[in-house]
This record gives structure tokens, C-alpha cells and sequence, in this order.
């Protein structure tokens, strides 16, 4: 098997590119996609995974932006609205509309029936592409939601937005993968160095985390898609930009299904900001926070927890309250808010997630900044035309670079699918037909996979319990997803580090066949790196945490 990281990585030094992208989370990973498809050479690194920082920390949420609408900045609104309108019917599979069924408390800052004409203005600058907002009353709210907490309501009501159905690191990832498919040489655990423009080339120094080695890029474009790192790497890039970062930490708790709720459960905690119960198959997410910070690099605290768990449970008329040890998994990431200056508030009303590009055509150098999974579309296009305006020829400038494959190879799909009775090989703890999520999670290539377990049958086969994803994934995974370390695989390409328990993950006689397939000879270093980085005093794995004997 050609191990695809090490061969890209041996490309990088051996061509100039005309594009260089320092950065795979959502922002690197779309301007990739839009530039490969257009024709451009493109190289793509990450010092970590791809989509491994914020891009694998959102709420999953696709939506325009309804509380931008407190801060009038009614423009944002109606291009985020737009812009999920057209993510939605680009990815039908993946970006679904889901309703949003919203409590105020009695002493809210503003009267339910106020809020509620907001959803109206939502919905017209949306197009009336969702269903019509409702107005409810407490005792409505109580009959179609028995879980909701009635005591102090003052009224509510529902509404529509879209959310992303799998994974957003599933999501990012495939637009890296897309690229790939378009000649991009991309490889993750690259990080860059130093960049310095060197008669027109930017002669970047990279190093692999994996090796050490040191691997020299040239390219004629650099663009700085780094995420919360953007201001660190124009500071080493002596790069000046209008445009800063401030940081706001969120997080998320995941438990077991709370509600039999399919609909986002939404509130404004006891500090005044949004709060979501986001349905997750078999599991619930909780959360968000919003907690200015000064570092991208942050983790979950006791306050936190105690945060989230306290509302909920004032929030939800529980049959038991949650306890840190009914939390399986956590989420904990920076959103980069893009401001101009160097100084700011990350006042979770002020400051919008709206994104910014600023250029130094004399160096063609270009920097992104904030941004958000739901305007990521406009990100390729308006990063393509950038480039463009820096004099980069775009051969195929017109070329439809995203969006699911069309419908003639989706009714071949789901024939074959069909054909071979491939929904009855679907896990008994799937949320659903293996069928839609192979589609949804592969496109075109889920119909290699449907071969694969046609002609082996123990392609078929589930390897860790509860975790939804069965040997052809894994073996799909090993081949063309770049998996460099376990985690990437658990937590990115997949989420089941994200719905099953750390100790159970561990203790799966399953892992250790998964390394074996993704890392072969490597298996049990890789095994044992992945233990290695775990923490396994957070308090709410409160037993004893077993490994699998390697």
C-alpha cells in the first residue's frame, strides 16, 4: 500500500507551486478545493491534522446568523442566510434543515412575542426556504416538549436552521480530500517555519512533526488560512494586516440521549447567551460557552462543566439530574473573531463570526481571518478571485469545484446499494441506514466501498462496538485519508471518540485489529501513542480506564 502522506510530503520540495496553503481547517481546506478544481498547483499543510483545531469544535451547526440580527447587522444576516441556503441544496446528504425550538424565561431582556417577530425577519431574509416560525405559549411548550422546564417560562417559539448530520471534521475534511482528487499535494503534521519572499517565490521552511525533517516549499502565492494562528504566522512572516484575532472559547458536553427531541433545544442560559440541546444521534450535545480567552490553546475547566450542567438542569425537567459522570466526551475549541486592531472584547453580541481576507498584492500574500462553516462556499470563491487578481492564471476559473456528486452517479449508488441488500449490514446502534450515511460520508467513493464488501462479505463487519463504523471504512481510511495517528481517525474522520467512552474505545478487542489495518507494521506504537496522550484523570471518566493489551 503507497502511504499517501509520505509521498506527498515528498513532493513538496520538488516543484514550484503556484499556490501555497498554510492552515486545513475549514478556511484552508475550501480555498484548496476551489483552486485544485480551477487548475491552480496547490499545496496544502497543517502542523497538526486536518480540521484538527477549531474546525472539529463547532456546535455542527449551519445557520445564518439569527443572533446577529440583536446587533443589526442585518447585511451579515442576509448573506449568511444565503450562503445556507446554497450549502443546503449543495450538500442535501450532509447540511439538513432542523427546527430550533427556542424558551425565554420570564425577565428575559426582551418580551418572547419580540423575539419571535425576529424569527419572521429570519425567515423572509432567508427566502421562506425553511418552514414558518410559530409563536408558543408555556402550556404548548409543555405539551410538545415535556422535557422543558415550565416554571419560569414566559413564552417561546420554533423555528428553522440547518445543521451539519455527521461530523464537522467529516465535513472540512472532504473538501481536503476533494482537492486531493484535483492534484493538490496536501499532507498534515507539517508545520511552517518561515516564509520569506526570495526573487517573486516564497521559499517557505517547513517541518514534519512526524519525522523532523526540514522541507523547503516554493510557491508564487502564500496564503496564511491558519486559523487562530494567522496573527502568529504574519508576525514570523513580518506580514502587516488590518485585521486581528480575539479568541472566545466554547464548549460542549456529550451525554447520552436526553430527549427523544429531533429539534435543537435552544435557550438563553442564566449570563444571557444562547444555549443549545443538539440532538446527536443516539447521544445529546450540550453547550455552548462563549469566554474570551488569550490563547488558542485551552481546555475544559471545572467552571465549565459546572456551567453547562447547571443550566441544563435547571433548564430540562430531568427524571435525574446530569453529573459530570454522565458526560461520554467533550468538545473544547477557540472561534477566532476577526477584528480590526489589536485589541478587542469577544462580547458574544458584538463581534460576529463574519470572516475578512486582507492582501499584500506586492508580496501576493493573503491572510483569512474569523469565518464559520456556513459561509465557507463564499471563502473558495472569494479566495480564488483573490489569487486570480494576483495574476495566477485559473484554466477552468468557471469549474463547480463543491457539492455532492450529481444524480446519475447517486441512483448508480443506490441501486448497487439496493441490489446487494447493503442496508441490512447496517450496526444495530446506527442512528441510521448504513446505506445513507455510506453516501452521505463517501460520495462517488461509496461505491468502491459496496464492491469492496461484495467481493469480501467480512468488509462488512462492525470492529468496535457502538462505534458505527465497520472494516471497509477503517480500510478506506488506511488508503486514502491520510490517518497519521489514532486520534485523527477516533475523533476526525470519524466521531467515535466522541460517542463512546474513552475506556470502552480502549478496552475493544476491535482497536487494536483497526490499527493494524491503518498503520500495519506500526500498529501497537501507534496504539500506544494514542493511550499515551490521553488524559485519563478528567472527571468524568469515573472508572477506571483499561487499555486493550498490546
Amino acid at each position: 500500500m503507497i502511504n499517501l502522506r509520505k509521498s506527498n510530503i515528498e513532493k513538496l520540495p520538488k516543484n514550484t507551486f503556484d499556490v501555497l496553503i498554510v492552515g486545513a481547517g475549514i478556511n484552508g481546506a475550501v480555498s484548496a478545493a476551489a483552486l485544485a478544481a480551477k487548475g491552480v498547483k496547490v499545496a496544502l499543510i497543517d502542523k497538526g491534522d486536518f480540521a484538527g483545531f477549531t474546525s472539529s469544535n463547532s456546535s455542527n451547526l449551519a445557520w445564518g446568523g439569527i443572533k446577529y440580527l440583536e446587533s443589526h447587522e442585518y447585511a451579515l444576516v442576509n448573506k449568511l442566510c444565503k450562503s445556507r441556503n446554497h450549502l443546503m441544496r449543495s450538500y442535501p446528504s450532509t447540511v439538513k434543515e432542523i427546527r430550533f425550538f427556542t424558551s425565554i424565561q420570564n425577565g428575559f431582556r426582551f418580551p418572547p412575542f419580540f423575539v419571535f417577530l425576529g424569527t419572521i425577519l429570519y425567515w423572509i431574509m432567508g427566502r421562506f426556504v425553511t418552514k414558518m416560525p410559530r409563536y408558543l405559549t408555556p402550556n404548548k411548550i409543555k405539551q410538545l416538549e415535556s422535557v422543558i422546564n415550565t416554571d419560569n417560562l414566559a413564552g417561546g417559539f420554533e423555528y428553522s436552521d440547518c445543521y451539519l448530520y455527521d461530523n464537522d471534521a467529516r465535513f472540512v475534511f472532504n473538501f481536503v480530500r476533494s482537492s486531493m482528487s484535483y492534484g493538490c499535494i496536501a499532507a498534515n503534521y507539517v508545520g511552517l517555519m518561515r516564509s520569506k519572499r526570495e526573487s517573486g517565490v516564497w521559499v517557505s521552511h517547513a517541518k514534519d512533526q512526524i519525522s523532523g525533517e526540514e522541507i523547503v516549499i516554493r510557491s508564487n502565492v502564500l496564503i496564511n488560512a491558519a486559523g487562530p494562528f494567522v496573527d502568529q504566522i504574519n508576525q514570523t512572516n513580518l506580514q502587516p494586516t488590518e485585521h486581528h484575532h480575539v479568541f472566545s472559547k466554547g464548549i460542549h458536553l456529550i451525554v447520552n440521549k436526553i430527549t427523544e427531541s429531533n429539534k435543537v433545544l435552544t435557550f438563553f442560559a442564566n449570563d444571557g447567551r444562547l444555549f443549545f440541546i443538539i440532538p446527536m444521534g443516539p447521544k445529546t450535545c450540550i453547550g455552548t460557552t462563549d469566554t474570551q480567552v488569550a490563547t488558542p490553546h485551552t481546555r475544559v475547566t471545572d467552571e465549565d462543566r459546572e456551567f453547562i450542567l447547571s443550566n441544563v438542569n435547571s433548564l430540562l425537567a430531568l427524571r435525574k439530574p446530569l453529573t459530570t459522570k454522565d458526560i461520554i466526551a467533550e468538545r473544547c475549541g477557540v472561534r477566532p473573531l476577526a477584528i480590526k486592531g489589536e485589541s478587542g472584547e469577544a462580547d458574544w453580541v458584538q463581534l460576529s463570526r463574519k470572516h475578512a481576507i486582507d492582501t499584500n498584492e506586492a508580496d501576493r500574500y493573503l491572510s483569512i481571518f474569523g469565518g464559520k462553516l456556513t459561509d465557507c462556499l463564499n471563502v473558495g470563491n472569494e479566495v480564488a478571485q483573490r489569487v486570480k487578481d494576483f495574476g495566477v492564471e485559473l484554466p477552468y476559473a468557471d469549474y463547480r469545484w463543491y457539492g455532492e456528486p450529481d444524480d446519475s452517479v447517486k441512483r448508480e449508488f443506490y441501486h448497487r446499494a439496493k441490489l446487494m441488500e447493503l442496508d441490512k449490514l447496517t450496526p444495530a446502534s446506527s442512528s441510521e441506514p448504513l446505506t445513507q450515511r455510506f453516501w452521505r460520508r463517501y460520495g462517488r467513493n461509496a461505491i468502491n466501498l459496496i464492491e469492496m464488501i461484495r467481493e469480501n462479505p467480512k468488509m462488512g463487519e462492525l470492529l468496535i462496538e457502538n462505534s458505527e463504523y465497520l472494516r471497509v471504512e477503517i480500510e478506506h481510511a488506511a488508503d486514502r485519508e491520510m490517518v497519521t495517528k489514532l486520534e485523527d481517525f477516533l475523533r476526525r474522520r470519524s466521531k467515535i471518540s466522541q460517542v463512546v467512552r474513552q475506556r470502552d474505545i480502549l478496552a475493544d478487542p476491535g482497536l487494536r485489529e483497526a490499527c493494524v489495518i491503518l498503520f500495519g507494521d506500526e500498529a501497537d506504537a501507534k496504539l500506544q501513542e494514542y493511550i499515551d496522550s490521553l488524559d485519563t484523570t478528567d472527571p468524568h471518566e469515573n472508572n477506571a480506564i483499561t487499555p486493550v493489551v498490546i
